[in-house]
């Protein structure tokens, strides 16, 4: 193409730790600049210790995400309680379609 423009990052771990901290770190300084701050900032995982399993009590990897990231896709078959930021990841290609076509 001759023009592209950048409209997600997506991060990626087995476990959120430390990556959840680092995510939400770089989504706050993207928003700094405005070149930079429409850039949506995902996290993906299978939340292999159950981090993002429940809303209250949310634990600090659930509540970085509900603050300071774009959301969360999930993927796992256990149940996880959901809410507009974190999600089960068969939600995810949906949710990009919108954000991309929303940005045409």
């Amino acid at each position: 193409p001759k023009t592209l423009k950048i409209i997600a990052v997506i991060s990626s771990k087995i476990t959120l730790r430390e990556r959840i901290a680092q995510t939400g770190y770089w989504k706050l300084k993207l928003m700094q600049d405005e070149v930079t701050k429409h850039i949506k900032v995902f996290f993906i995982t299978p939340d292999e210790d159950g981090t993002l399993k429940t809303k209250k009590p949310a634990k600090k990897g659930r509540a970085i995400v509900e603050v300071d990231t774009d959301g969360s896709y999930v993927m796992s078959e256990e149940e996880v309680e959901e809410s507009d930021k974190v999600k089960m990841f068969d939600k995810f290609i949906e949710d990009l379609k919108s954000l991309v076509n929303e940005k045409r």
